[in-house]
């Protein structure tokens, strides 16, 4: 038999064809697959088929068969489940760091783990377009310039910019480079943020990874091991309100015990919830306190109260009484 330049391809063309056309209600004899081999000029018979099955079963492939006048061989698993799949896609479709073109684009990669069945239910759950995204596809480059610098222990230099009125991209520090040690890339509020040592203020703060341009990895060592080594990754994110530092206060809240979901959303089940008379409870907790510290707070009304201590207390009042002048002068 003349072998075809694609003939050295043919188990793989085969597993290939499988995982991508097959599941339990999807089945394939023998004489389509010889059929599908044909038509991209790889030749074949049916113990050839038998043959090649069986090593791909010996490989690992989960394949299965159903025995029956309508049967035949089928891909029974897959790496990933339609439920993972799904889960992975709603992720990107949502994320809104990432622009709208380059969602497509994974999507559609992800649509490739499983079979044309289960990636036409993907495509109906789809929904990218009109989303809040961003606008710069450089986030992705950013990463992998920041992660490199992580492994490398070097510090990056980059510009970073905000918007004006006309939504023109304006650069902040005057429009010189920042020196930042980075340390860990974080997600709050469907945002992604640079943890990094500035140096020229010798401090953490975090950047958003959408808004730093001209990335670039120095030779410079990084620097302020040290403060990170203070800060606990696995409770940073409870103690920033919004990406918004500030001093760290041990702040006792006492809530109406309808937010207790709410309360465990944001701080975890390890938080210790303390009844307070019938109807509410009170936590104490560690938080930076920032305006958004105290937005979130506001958001509840009279269902939430700072109890102590007495300093961030009276803080928040006079931001209250502040906003509240701001629109009795407007009124």
């Amino acid at each position: 038999m003349a072998k075809s330049a694609n003939q050295k391809l043919r188990i793989i063309r085969l597993m290939d064809y499988l995982r991508r056309n097959t599941d339990e209600n999807h089945t394939v004899s023998v004489a389509k697959i010889t059929d599908y081999l044909d038509s991209i000029d790889i030749s074949s018979e049916r113990k050839t088929i038998y043959d090649d099955i069986n090593l791909l079963r010996f490989y690992g492939e989960d394949i299965v068969l159903n025995r029956g006048k309508n049967g035949g061989y089928y891909c029974a698993s897959h790496e990933f489940d339609l439920s993972e799949i799904k889960l992975l896609v709603d992720s990107v479709q949502s994320s809104k760091f990432i622009p709208e073109k380059k969602s497509i684009h994974l999507i559609s990669k992800l649509e490739g783990l499983t079979n044309i069945y289960e990636a036409s239910q993907l495509q109906r759950q789809v929904f990218v377009t009109n989303r809040v995204k961003s606008m710069r596809e450089s986030v992705f480059n950013n990463v992998d310039y920041i992660s490199a610098a992580i492994n490398d222990d070097k510090a990056i230099s980059y510009k970073y910019f905000t918007y004006d009125l006309k939504k023109s991209s304006v650069y902040k520090h005057g429009g010189s480079p920042y020196l930042v040690s980075p340390f860990a890339l974080i997600m709050d509020d469907e945002n992604y943020y640079l943890l990094g040592y500035d140096h020229e203020a010798g401090a953490m703060k975090h950047f958003r990874v959408d808004k730093m341009d001209r990335i670039s990895i120095t030779e410079t060592p990084r620097e302020g091991k040290k403060e990170f080594e203070k800060i606990d990754m696995s409770q940073y994110n409870v103690k920033i309100f919004g990406m918004y530092s500030g001093r760290e206060e041990i702040v006792k809240i006492r809530f109406r015990n309808t937010l207790v979901g709410v309360v465990i959303d944001r701080f975890g089940k390890n938080i210790t919830v303390v009844p307070d008379g019938e109807d509410h409870f009170t936590i104490s907790v560690k938080a930076q306190i920032s305006p958004q510290f105290y937005a979130w707070v506001f958001g509840f009304a009279d269902d939430c109260e700072i109890i102590s201590p007495e300093s961030v207390r009276d803080e928040y009042l006079k931001q209250i009484k502040k906003t509240s002048k701001l629109y009795k002068k407007k009124g």
